[in-house]
């Protein structure tokens, strides 16, 4: 169901100078909240200003999210959002939002999967090998694998001649063993939101 409505042409939402949001396909006015439900039911929509014409829907999704932030959901701690601020700028910030897309379509796959992973892990009383996460563990480790993969076509090359520039520069691989690192740990950080999506779902 869900994907049908994903398939379908995207619902236009009009907003006003007042802020008011007007949803064109019910002819009525709509919230903030009413937005996010209809991304939680998996409703396509555009948001565009009344006036200009302009495409502002990463605005409105941000507005939301900082919505429900206000709202004591905390989902996303400051350390995340330190990382994410500081790339702004940064020589990989075009390998991010592939990065987040391919992190978020990878746990979208699995996502009905882990409800019912979940629901029985945390529903049993034992588990065979005493670890009643371990087999969310195992997934996570195998959509790292996927998102590290996915990552290396986005890795910038470094030249062998500036490699060797002097004596104290890294290799190659090296450098681009430290870019993993340390987008191993930002996954990391991801991925412990992930799970608690995984536990309010």
């Amino acid at each position: 169901m869900a994907d049908a409505k994903r398939d379908a042409a995207p619902i236009v939402i009009k907003k006003y100078a007042n802020r008011r949001l007007y949803n064109t396909a019910t002819s009525s006015y709509v919230t903030l909240d009413h937005l996010a439900q209809m991304v939680r039911d998996g409703v396509d929509f555009q948001v565009f200003d009344a006036k200009s014409g302009e495409d502002i829907t990463r605005q409105v999704l941000t507005h939301i999210i900082v919505e429900e932030e206000n709202k004591g959901e905390n989902m996303l701690p400051l350390s995340f959002l330190r990382q994410l601020i500081s790339l702004y700028g940064d020589s990989i910030q075009a390998m991010v939002p592939g990065y987040l897309e391919q992190s978020m379509k990878a746990f979208a796959g699995n996502q009905e999967h882990i409800r019912e992973m979940m629901e029985k892990t945390f529903g049993a009383a034992t588990v065979a090998d005493g670890n009643p996460l371990k087999a969310f563990e195992d997934m996570t480790r195998q959509n790292m694998a996927l998102f590290e993969s996915a990552m290396k076509s986005f890795s910038p090359f470094v030249s062998p001649n500036a490699a060797k520039a002097s004596s104290g520069a890294k290799t190659t691989e090296a450098a681009n063993e430290d870019d993993m690192d340390a987008m191993r740990e930002q996954l990391n950080k991801l991925q412990q939101q992930l799970d608690k999506m995984s536990k309010k779902g």
